[in-house]
């Protein structure tokens, strides 16, 4: 069982079972809502997904059409994304988990359009548009 919560801690939340690898996204879009140079999000099954505290603090904003962003609407912490259009999965934000993880960076998908000031200096896959399925 893993921990998370946004940075008030007004939204809580489980997620049963083993972590998938860390997906780091450089996209302009995930640049702009973490405000840093990349995002990074864990691919979770809804199904695993358990709010503890908080859901009438979650906030929903469609950055594109069918794509959810969900955040605290205290502290404006974000939380996950979503697809409309696949809703048995859901993208946790890596830095809201609590303590230690035992999961890693996977891969760096949309390289392409990474910022400048950023070097990628790990050994992962490297993706220059979205990552192939």
């Amino acid at each position: 069982m893993h921990t998370g919560s946004c940075h008030c801690r007004a939204v809580r939340f489980e997620i049963e079972g083993e972590l998938e690898p860390i997906q780091v996204c450089h996209c302009g879009d995930c640049r702009k809502a973490q405000g840093g140079p990349f995002g990074t999000n864990i691919p979770v099954e809804t199904s695993k997904f358990h709010l503890l505290s908080g859901g009438d603090d979650l906030r929903i904003y469609e950055s594109t059409p069918g794509k959810e962003r969900v955040f605290c609407g205290r502290c404006g912490g974000p939380l996950f994304s979503r697809l409309k259009g696949k809703p048995e999965v859901m993208r946790i934000r890596a830095g809201t988990l609590d303590g230690p993880v035992g999961t890693q960076i996977g891969f760096h998908f949309y390289t392409a359009s990474k910022s400048n000031w950023w070097p990628i200096t790990d050994d992962k896959p490297q993706y220059p548009d979205a990552r192939p399925t």
